[in-house]
């Protein structure tokens, strides 16, 4: 029996304007409980290994896994010819949300929003072993807040959780929280991309789509992350990945901030922290995007062989 696809959103869909695509990329929308979130999805040409959502960080869009800069970029293109079901989710008020949540959501109810739209999608496209988060930056944070919630019994309609793959985010800002949620204030430029030879030539053109007013009430929820970090890391029961940027500025990272960061994810099956040489803080927007994707579906591929592995033994 073959499975539902996914409907294209319509462009003329208010709220639905996005910049151009990668080739086989297109706009999709999920019904997500009080919201609907715009999203971009990606399939491979056969049945996919997993579903990889990607989810932006504050002030983006659901563009920033679909660089235009360079083909090299995207990675929701990549992931589809690797064997992956693609999502990007534009966060609850971004996008098409934006309209009915312009104030945003707090974590806890953007995890419940993201637990409906994976609901919505798996009954509508392939997903394959389950769904993998790749988040970025508050991202991060929603993504956390997710699996920990999944801790618990789980939802039949929804596809296993088999890993986290984090990139730009830490406990301990490096900056004074007070002075520094909203990430497009001028003075914060450099924090957001670091060094100009990080990214190719009209990243910063082709940018201006992505960007979107950060929500007040994701701005409030940003102050309170270094005490909701180890409560949410200590119940995270799947492997996680965390990578810094070689110019991280939002976060400190030093080696004995990124060990305590690890041992944090005491239920998780592995916690393991890396490093993105050549990389600013928007990683997936740069020159360095290729490799940090790559390493992360390298990740996936080793939740993967674990999981079937595990499956495996008898008795």
């Amino acid at each position: 029996m073959s499975v539902p696809t996914v409907e294209t959103m319509p462009s003329s869909v208010p709220g639905s304007a996005m910049p151009s695509m990668s080739p086989g990329v297109r706009p999709v929308a999920l019904a997500a409980g009080d919201v609907t979130l715009s999203a971009l999805i990606a399939q491979p040409s056969g049945p996919p290994r997993a579903t990889v959502v990607a989810v932006h960080g504050g002030g983006m869009s659901a563009g920033y896994f679909d660089g235009q800069a360079h083909p090299d970029v995207s990675l929701l293109a990549l992931g589809a010819r690797l064997g992956y079901t693609m999502v990007a989710v534009d966060r609850p008020g971004y996008g098409l949300s934006a309209a009915d949540a312009p104030s945003g959501q707090t974590l806890a109810e953007q995890s419940a929003a993201l637990h409906a739209a994976l609901r919505h999608l798996a009954g509508r496209a392939e997903t394959g072993a389950g769904v993998f988060l790749l988040a970025h930056s508050f991202g991060g944070k929603l993504a956390l807040t997710y699996a920990a919630c999944q801790a618990g019994d789980p939802d039949p309609a929804v596809p296993p959780l088999l890993g986290l793959d984090i990139s730009g985010l830490g406990r301990d800002y490096a900056i004074d929280p007070e002075n520094g949620p909203d990430p497009h204030q001028h003075r914060h430029w450099k924090r957001n991309w670091g060094a100009l030879r990080f990214y190719p030539p009209n990243t910063f053109r082709e940018a201006e789509g992505l960007v979107a007013p950060m929500p007040p009430r994701e701005q409030a929820e940003a102050l309170q992350w270094p005490r909701r970090f180890p409560v949410a890391a200590a119940a995270v029961q799947v492997p996680v990945r965390l990578t810094f940027a070689e110019q991280e500025l939002w976060w400190h990272h030093d080696e004995d901030t990124v060990a305590d960061l690890a041992a944090h994810f005491a239920s998780a099956p592995s916690a393991a922290v890396d490093r993105q040489p050549g990389a600013g803080h928007n990683i997936s927007l740069g020159w360095a995007a290729r490799t940090y994707h790559l390493r992360a579906f390298a990740f996936f591929e080793e939740c993967l062989a674990r999981r079937s592995a595990g499956a495996s033994v008898t008795p």
